[in-house]
């Protein structure tokens, strides 16, 4: 994998966080309390976390309180 193709994972993944789709689909309000798949930031958090360590159980969103 090049840079390039991080950065496209890193920009995919910011596009797909409830608050993206929120704030540039669904009006422009951000309700936190709706969210069901993370934000941009904690999606480009487990990414780059799974990326970097290549462990995916570094990446278990279902058994920590800490998702970024």
């Amino acid at each position: 994998m090049t840079q390039d193709d991080v950065n496209a994972a890193l920009d995919a993944a910011s596009r797909i966080g409830d608050d993206f789709i929120q704030r540039e689909l669904g009006g422009g309000r951000v309700d936190t309390t709706q969210f069901s798949h993370g934000s941009s930031a904690q999606r480009q958090k487990w990414y780059t976390t799974g990326f970097q360590t290549g462990d995916p159980n570094r990446c278990n969103t279902f058994e920590t309180d800490n998702l970024g």
